[in-house]
């Protein structure tokens, strides 16, 4: 009888130990919508190439989603490993299910701070000059789950203009993403929308990093063509998130290489932040504290 009790137990433990080492063969990283998904794939293929020796697996797979949205589910579900979020997008996490992820770093700017801004932009032609201009316009948003293109707006905005977005705004609606939103502005769709940026560096070069830097990067925004009407508070710059069900030592592995990576390969951090930023630092969900209780307090879960 003991013997088939101890041969019980090792043979748990033998399928137990198969499936761990399965899970360690493909690491899943889920990449953001927000721009079009070739410009996403190429950003993050130095990943998909650095990461396997790095950590210890066969491939690294990646995951370009429609929207937020996609990624956030793909957490939630445990199908993904790794995805850096926004602030929002994380809060949409906690309130859903808290221990699905872990925040372990974020960036840091060129000025050493760690946040951003959400950035109300029109086209130059418009005539506007402040936020002020755009009574009775139509104002269009980035995504529902976007903290600087959504969240965040509906929060402050009603401070800068007296009272709540849906009585100012003749209309709102969503852009699909930060990229696509810029350039619905720019054919006339909205009034103006909200993307995001440092605020740091030159204006016309679209800031050090974000949205508008990536885009004029891309030869597909002239900022000579755009006027700045609104600037939010400070934003905790997004975290770069793990399964937490992940082993530890590659949640470890992982976590060296991100905090390595802006002097190992300054091109393959700078590809994958989509901008110029001097560091990851580690974070904890006690930064985001703030945008979780503003996300649960307007958006929901």
């Amino acid at each position: 009888m003991l013997k088939k009790i101890l041969f019980a137990a090792v043979s748990l433990l033998s399928l137990s130990a198969v499936a761990h080492a399965e899970d360690l063969k493909e690491f899943r990283i889920g990449i953001m919508g927000g721009e079009n998904e070739a410009d996403r794939l190429r950003s993050y293929q130095c990943l998909a190439d650095k990461l396997p020796a790095a950590i210890g697996v066969e491939k690294v797979s990646l995951f370009p989603a429609a929207d937020y949205d996609g990624v956030i589910q793909g957490l939630l579900g445990g199908t993904l490993d790794y995805a850096e979020l926004g602030a929002s997008g994380y809060a949409k996490i906690v309130l859903a299910k808290a221990d699905a992820v872990e925040p372990i770093l974020t960036t840091v700017q060129t000025d050493g701070s760690k946040g951003y801004y959400s950035l109300m932009v029109a086209r130059k032609d418009s005539g506007f000059k402040t936020v002020a201009d755009l009574k009775g316009k139509k104002l269009g948003f980035a995504d529902p789950d976007s903290t600087s293109g959504y969240l965040v707006p509906l929060v402050t905005l009603p401070d800068a203009v007296g009272m709540p977005v849906k009585e100012f705004f003749g209309s709102t609606g969503f852009g699909g993403g930060h990229e696509n939103l810029v350039l619905e502005v720019m054919k006339g769709t909205f009034d103006a929308g909200t993307t995001f940026g440092s605020g740091v560096g030159d204006f016309k070069t679209g800031y050090t990093s974000g949205n508008l830097k990536k885009m004029v990067d891309k030869g597909i925004l002239n900022m000579d063509d755009v006027v700045e009407l609104w600037r939010s508070p400070m934003i905790p710059n997004g975290p770069l998130v793990v399964r937490t069900s992940l082993n530890d030592d590659m949640k470890a592995k992982f976590k060296q290489f991100m905090l390595d990576l802006p002097k190992s390969d300054p091109a393959c951090f700078s590809a994958i932040e989509g901008g110029d930023f001097k560091s990851f630092t580690e974070v904890t969900p006690d930064f985001y504290k703030t945008i979780i209780e503003a996300r649960k307090a307007t958006v929901g879960g």
